[in-house]
């Protein structure tokens, strides 16, 4: 199935960090933070503004970025856990 995502929104895959953390410790589910990284799957054509005219995007497919701890709607798509945001929720690119 294929998602594309309207207007200046941003369809994002979470990067999982590391599970076991310095010393060895592994961490349960429950006491994981949520991931704020992530890879680009898809962009929008960008945001339309009161004239009309589009503002491209400024990610793109293939981009590792990074975003707020509570940005984005969480959606699952084929056993699979996306993200939908803004492009304005994304913080930084990731080079």
């Amino acid at each position: 199935m294929a998602i594309k995502p309207l207007a200046d929104r941003v369809l994002v895959k979470p990067i999982d960090t590391a599970e076991v953390k310095k010393g060895g410790i592994i961490i349960p589910d429950t006491a994981k933070e949520k991931p704020m990284q992530g890879e680009v799957m898809a962009i929008g054509t960008g945001r339309q503004t009161d004239e009309g005219k589009i503002i491209p995007m400024t990610v793109k497919k293939g981009d590792k970025i990074l975003y707020g701890k509570y940005s984005g709607t969480e959606i699952s798509v084929v056993d699979e856990d996306l993200l939908i945001m803004r492009e304005s929720d994304v913080l930084a690119i990731i080079e």
